[in-house]
C-alpha cells in the first residue's frame, strides 16, 4: 500500500502543507475566541447568550474567510499560473 505522504505526519500537518490557510484559520478562530472570552467580564448589559453568539459568528467568519482566500489562491495557481508555465515550456521547445 503506497502513500504519497509520510506515515508519521498527522492529518493536520498534511493539510497545513497542502493549504497554508488552514492553520491561519485555526489560529484566527482561537484568537477570536480567546479575546472574546477575556472580554466576557466587561460585556456590560449584554446578555451572555448574545455575547457567545457574537463570539461564534466572529470566529466562524474568520474561518470562512480564510477558507475562501485559500480556495481563491488555489484556483489562481491551478488556472492561471500553471497554464502560463505550460505555455512557456511549449514555446521554449
Amino acid at each position: 500500500m503506497s502513500s504519497s505522504y509520510d506515515e508519521n505526519d498527522s492529518k493536520l500537518m498534511r493539510k497545513a502543507k497542502e493549504n497554508p490557510f488552514v492553520p491561519l484559520g485555526l489560529v484566527g478562530c482561537l484568537a477570536i475566541v480567546g479575546y472574546r472570552l477575556m472580554k466576557m467580564k466587561s460585556r456590560g448589559d449584554t446578555k451572555m447568550s448574545v455575547h457567545l453568539i457574537h463570539m461564534r459568528v466572529g470566529a466562524q467568519g474568520f474561518v470562512v474567510g480564510a477558507i475562501t482566500i485559500g480556495v481563491l489562491y488555489s484556483m489562481y495557481n491551478d488556472y492561471i499560473v500553471k497554464p502560463r508555465e505550460q505555455q512557456k515550456a511549449v514555446a521554449d521547445k
